[in-house]
C-alpha cells in the first residue's frame, strides 16, 4: 500500500465533509510533504483547519469546485468526511461537463443510493480533469487490521453474531443502502440506513430500555465494505464515538471489515473499548477465521 509520499504529484485536494477523516486526511498529507487545499462543503464540514488554505463551496456547486480546483492547481482529489443532505437540483451550479451530464445528475440525486451518487460525483470531478484517490491512500496508518484491536476478545457467542450480522451487513450494502448491522443472540434487530451509525445505534439503545431487545445478549455491530465499494470513497469507519454508542447500546462489541474499512482516534479507541469492557477487531471478508 502506499503512502503520500509515493503518490505525490501535483498538488491535493481534500473535499472536506463532517467528522474527523478530513482532519485526519489533511494531517497526514502534510506529514508527507503536501500543501492540501481543503474545499470544505459548506454547512456540512465542522473543522477549522488551522494552517491551511481553505475555501468553502456548497455540496452542490460544481463551478465553484472547478475553480477551486483551478486555483490550487489541483491534480488529485480526496473524498472525506460526512454529507448529511443531498442537494436538491435547484442548488446544482453546473459547468459545461456537468450540463452534459445534468439529466443523469438529477435522476442520480432522486434515486440513487449513496454509492451511486459518489461516482456520480468521482464522475464529474474526474471530468475536470482531477484524478480522486482514497483516503488510504494518503493516511494509509488509518486502515484497520485483522484481528482484536484492544484487550477484550469476543466471546463464541459474540463470534455467531459477528457472522449474522456481517451477512446481513454485506446483504444490504449489495442494496446500496449502508453498511452497518447489529445482532443479538443471532437475531439481526438493526440494519444502518440514511441515518448513519450512531442514530442507529442510539436505535438500539431505545428498542432495549423499551424491553424490545433481550437484556440477558448483548449483541454486535459489523460495518462491512458494500459488494461494490468504490476504495476511494466512503469506506466503513469507526472511532471513540462507535465504541461508547455501542456501550449504551449494551453491545458487546464491534467488528469491522480488515483492510477495507477506517479507524480513526485509534489509541482513544482502543482506551474506550478496554475501559467499557467491549471489543474492537477486524474481520476478514471471508469470515474464515475471523481473525481472531
Amino acid at each position: 500500500m502506499g503512502t503520500g509520499a509515493d503518490i505525490a504529484k501535483g498538488r491535493l485536494g481534500i473535499i472536506a465533509g463532517s467528522g474527523l477523516l478530513p482532519v485526519y486526511v489533511a494531517d497526514a498529507a502534510r506529514r508527507a510533504g503536501e500543501k492540501p487545499l481543503i474545499i470544505a462543503l459548506k454547512n456540512e464540514s465542522d473543522s477549522r483547519f488551522e494552517g491551511f488554505e481553505r475555501v468553502e463551496i456548497g455540496v452542490g456547486d460544481m463551478a465553484g469546485l472547478r475553480a477551486a480546483l483551478a486555483r490550487g492547481p489541483v491534480d488529485r482529489v480526496v473524498l472525506s468526511g460526512g454529507v448529511k443532505r443531498r442537494p436538491e437540483w435547484r442548488e446544482i451550479k453546473p459547468t459545461f461537463a456537468t450540463l452534459l451530464k445534468v439529466p443523469a445528475v438529477v435522476r442520480t440525486l432522486l434515486s440513487g443510493g449513496d454509492d451511486t451518487v459518489l461516482q456520480m460525483v468521482i464522475r464529474l470531478i474526474e471530468a475536470h480533469g482531477a484524478t480522486v484517490i482514497g483516503a488510504h491512500q494518503v493516511a494509509p496508518d488509518l486502515v484497520s487490521d485483522l484481528g482484536p484491536m484492544g484487550r477484550v476478545r469476543p466471546s463464541d457467542e459474540d463470534v455467531r453474531d459477528i457472522v449474522r450480522a456481517a451477512e446481513a451487513a454485506t446483504a444490504l450494502g449489495a442494496l446500496d443502502v449502508g453498511q452497518g448491522a447489529v445482532s443479538v443472540g443471532g437475531r439481526i434487530v438493526a440494519l444502518e440506513g440514511v441515518e448513519g451509525t450512531d442514530r442507529m445505534l442510539a436505535r438500539v439503545a431505545e428498542l432495549r430500555d423499551e424491553g424490545r431487545i433481550s437484556a440477558r445478549r448483548k449483541g454486535v455491530l459489523v460495518k462491512m465494505c458494500k459488494p461494490t465499494q468504490d476504495m476511494r470513497a466512503d469506506l466503513p469507519t469507526v472511532g471513540r464515538s462507535t465504541i461508547l454508542n455501542a456501550a449504551r447500546a449494551g453491545l458487546a462489541g464491534v467488528a469491522v471489515e480488515a483492510g477495507r474499512a477506517l479507524v480513526l482516534e485509534r489509541e482513544a479507541m482502543m482506551a474506550a473499548a478496554d475501559e467499557t469492557g467491549l471489543f474492537i477487531c477486524g474481520i476478514d471478508r471471508g469470515l474464515e477465521g475471523l481473525g481472531l
